[in-house]
């Protein structure tokens, strides 16, 4: 925290030392006050209004500065917490952007977010406190040694009970520390069911599983809800030991400082500042209180964020660029699923993949939008491998659909430009076109900027997928991945969006296709059985001379006349 921003630190430090300076003055000053001022005038019966005067505005000078320094270090606390939650975030985010999808797969998205509030949250809450704690281990120090000075049977009593609230600290930071670890998990468990639940709320609905899911939520909560407890249970002992200690030394301080004075070896002034020393340690403690206990949560949320950030990030982007027509080719590609798959899709040609359930398709489509890298061989666009491009030439070249599209909750404009510059209402027009979307789009209550809700919950799923091609149309790619991209489209409109493809830009394109007029569209077919390429050609070809294959497109047939 502190390398991170040391300007703030140094500011909330600053003014915790000049709080913790000016409360050690303050109990000699006071004890100055109460023996040299108020007492002699108790004697006098008389009140001398100038030196009452004197007294009063060095009291009120401490107490300003005090106020000053309570300013700048509560200021600073309160810009250092939030300054590391915003970077820590920052840092999450940009995290998530960088991890392979295998890792978001493992990762439930409930966690995810856990991981950006909760968590971060945890980790940086002692920073509130923690200028304050360091500041307040001087003042313990200092009160120690002005007790010394003052006299040595009173240093004794700050000696035994000084190392009594580090005893107490170091307990109680044992006890909660793996509570708090179990607390912050089940957060995420919580959060993860959570986000569950809302996506999934009409399935739930659908099927009459509202009281299934409330009490799966409910057990989750209530585990929560227990851990918890157990942690209050731990403080309800913890902070009134703390608030004691501080009282009980001070009455001892009453009761030595007495029986020194009668033996004439203190006075009233150093009785005075005595006690007022360890009348101050209170709210100082308390600071150390909150520190100690925020750290085993704060240890926890860190714990669960740097598990994010150390995560391996997805294989790097290089700097090379693509030149000339984009052909992409699978040089021997091996990977999960995949063994040995070798093929070209030459530029302005359509290549369909076709397989059976676990064939390796979506892989094939994965491994060209360079979601999944190859672990043997090579993928090379225009000539050049895939893992030496740069990202923007990468983004530049190629655009993928997959099955399901993700649309923004905004405007269908919006959705299609994604703020891309260059990108002119004639140019989301013409995508729309391509697309066989600029017919429902038209008819939208509010055309191109109509809302098309969380997720275009407001459009039907061919709708959906329309204006995701489209979106990758706007970008003019020069190679074109559909992972059935098109599935939920009627088959004579995807023939047409099909078609349009071919004749609007050209690009090569990389289908997988589960519908016989899609697959008939295509120049070429690769067809996959068990991840590997069992034969290459024309349907025409594949027809005549592959069994497996006819047996395929009947079943897709079989499947569309259901």
């Amino acid at each position: 925290m502190i390398r991170s921003e040391p300007r703030l630190f140094a500011v909330s430090l600053g003014g915790a030392c000049l709080v913790v300076g000016l409360s050690i003055g303050s109990a000699f000053v006071i004890g100055a006050v109460v023996a040299d001022v108020v007492a002699p005038m108790l004697d006098r019966g008389r009140v001398d209004a100038g030196l009452l005067a004197v007294a009063a505005a060095a009291l009120l000078g401490v107490s300003a500065l005090k106020v000053l320094g309570i300013f700048s270090r509560r200021l600073g606390a309160v810009h250092l917490q939030q300054s590391l939650q915003a970077r820590q975030r920052k840092q999450i985010v940009r995290k998530y952007l960088s991890l392979p999808p295998a890792w978001h797969r493992d990762n439930p998205t409930g966690a995810l977010l856990s991981n950006a509030s909760s968590d971060v949250d945890a980790a940086a809450s002692p920073a509130g406190s923690l200028a304050y704690a360091i500041a307040t281990v001087f003042l313990l120090a200092g009160a120690l040694t002005a007790l010394f000075a003052v006299d040595w049977t009173l240093g004794l009593v700050g000696v035994v009970v000084f190392p009594g609230l580090v005893t107490v600290f170091a307990a109680y930071s044992r006890l909660v520390a793996p509570r708090h670890r179990r607390s912050q998990a089940i957060r995420a468990q919580v959060t993860a069911l959570a986000h569950e639940s809302f996506d999934g709320a009409l399935t739930v609905k659908v099927m009459g599983r509202e009281e299934h899911q409330t009490a799966r939520f409910a057990a989750q909560v209530g585990e929560l809800r227990g851990t918890l407890v157990s942690i209050g249970r731990a403080r309800a002992w913890h902070d009134p030991v703390i608030d004691a200690l501080p009282q009980l030394g001070t009455v001892a301080v009453l009761i030595v400082g007495a029986w020194r004075c009668e033996q004439g070896a203190l006075g009233l002034s150093e009785l005075t500042t005595a006690a007022f020393l360890f009348a101050l340690l209170d709210m100082p403690i308390r600071a150390i209180g909150w520190l100690l206990g925020a750290l085993p949560r704060a240890v926890a949320g860190a714990e669960r964020v740097d598990r994010v950030l150390v995560a391996p990030d997805a294989p790097p982007y290089g700097s090379a660029e693509v030149s000339g027509p984009a052909e992409l080719r699978f040089a021997r590609v091996g990977v999960r699923s995949l063994d040995d798959v070798s093929f070209r899709v030459a530029p302005g040609r359509v290549v369909a993949v076709v397989g059976q359930t676990g064939a390796g398709k979506s892989s094939v489509a994965a491994v060209a939008a360079r979601l999944l890298p190859p672990e043997s061989g090579a993928v090379l666009l225009g000539g050049v491998d895939v893992r030496e491009l740069s990202a923007a030439a990468y983004a530049r070249a190629v655009a993928y659909l997959p099955q399901v599209p993700f649309l923004f909750q905004d405007s269908v404009r919006a959705n299609v430009t994604l703020d891309r510059p260059g990108l002119d209402d004639d140019a989301v027009w013409q995508a729309l076109a391509v697309a066989q979307a600029d017919g429902f789009v038209r008819a939208l209550p509010d055309g191109l900027d109509t809302t098309v809700g969380e997720r275009g919950a407001a459009l039907s799923g061919g709708q959906r997928q329309r204006l995701a091609l489209a979106r990758a149309l706007a970008g003019r790619p020069r190679l074109l991945v559909l992972d059935d991209a098109t599935s939920a489209v009627d088959p004579v409109v995807e023939a047409d969006i099909l078609a349009g493809l071919r004749a609007a830009h050209g690009p090569a394109m990389l289908v997988v296709a589960t519908r016989r007029p899609a697959i008939a569209l295509a120049d070429e077919v690769v067809y996959l059985e068990g991840g590997r390429v069992a034969a290459t050609g024309t349907h025409q070809e594949l027809m005549a001379g592959e069994p497996g294959y006819r047996e395929l497109l009947a079943a897709y047939d079989r499947r569309v006349a259901a």
